[in-house]
């Protein structure tokens, strides 16, 4: 009886062997993601959380001050962004770029390429820089085990990046200016041929908030008011009406919606319509 027919079956079997004795362990240097909304874009970081395991860091082989750095482990990090944003005060499309760093003591080189897929800053070319720039390097008041990069001060509209390990870390602003974008959708939703409530409330709010013409949110305001009189769409018109001056409808709104804003229990509303009084001398 024969075992195997052949030379290659029998390295086929032990192939197949080895393979189903492999055992899953976790990674040295797990994947990790970061995500975050700014303006009306997405930012995502992808990279990899190498620990430090007592080891010395910066200024060692492991990142030499001075040198490109993979900025982590296995492959580099990619920033990927949703839109067109800025960095550091320059425009970056929107697309996903390779983050290679130059740390020093004192201050960190950032580096995005316009090569995402390397493992490692092996085949590192500067010709692939999309845009370096330099960013003071900050001293932590603990030890960072673990390889971290995360989104931090944020505004609705930017945030930091910091990239921190050891004691050592480095940050760079990223935002994204969402202002055409709205305005450009206020223009179209408002003068379509069918228009919500919802659309005026939003166009009103905007305007209120940006400070823009405020006549034009009032008139909006209006609108809503005439459609769905509630403790919400009174501070809606009340809040523009006193900040034009109108404060006789400011007022008459207030307490209209003061009064349904008690009834509902909403503690939120019921300080914004006691706020538009007190703007009023109320």
């Amino acid at each position: 009886m024969k075992l195997f027919s052949s030379a290659s079956t029998l390295l086929l079997c032990l192939s197949l062997g080895i393979a189903h004795a492999q055992i899953k362990t976790p990674a040295a240097s797990p994947a990790a993601t970061a995500v975050q909304s700014i303006g009306l874009a997405k930012v995502t970081v992808e990279y990899s959380r190498p620990a430090l395991k007592g080891r010395k860091l910066f200024g060692t082989p492991l990142a030499p001050y001075g040198q490109v750095w993979r900025t982590g482990a296995n492959k580099v990090p990619n920033l990927i962004l949703s839109q067109e944003m800025i960095l550091e005060g320059q425009k970056v499309p929107a697309g996903t770029y390779g983050l290679f760093t130059i740390p020093t003591e004192t201050e960190w080189t950032i580096i995005l390429s316009k090569n995402p897929n390397q493992w490692g800053a092996y085949d590192y070319k500067q010709t692939d820089d999309l845009l370096r720039f330099k960013v003071k390097a900050e001293k932590t008041a603990k030890t960072e085990e673990y390889f971290t990069i995360e989104f931090t001060d944020f505004t609705p509209n930017s945030a930091k990046i910091a990239i921190r390990w050891e004691n050592l870390q480095a940050k760079f602003s990223i935002s994204h200016d969402p202002d055409a974008q709205i305005m450009a959708e206020i223009q179209q939703k408002i003068n379509a041929p069918t228009v919500t409530e919802g659309t005026y409330s939003d166009a009103a709010n905007y305007y209120y908030d940006t400070n823009r013409d405020l006549n034009k949110a009032y008139e909006w305001a209006n609108k809503v008011v005439e459609k769905e009189k509630e403790y919400w769409t009174y501070y809606l018109r009340g809040k523009i009406a006193a900040k034009i001056g109108k404060c006789d409808v400011a007022i008459a709104d207030a307490q209209k919606g003061l009064e349904l804003a008690k009834k509902a229990n909403d503690g939120a509303y019921i300080l914004n319509h006691t706020n538009v009084l007190k703007a009023c001398g109320k």
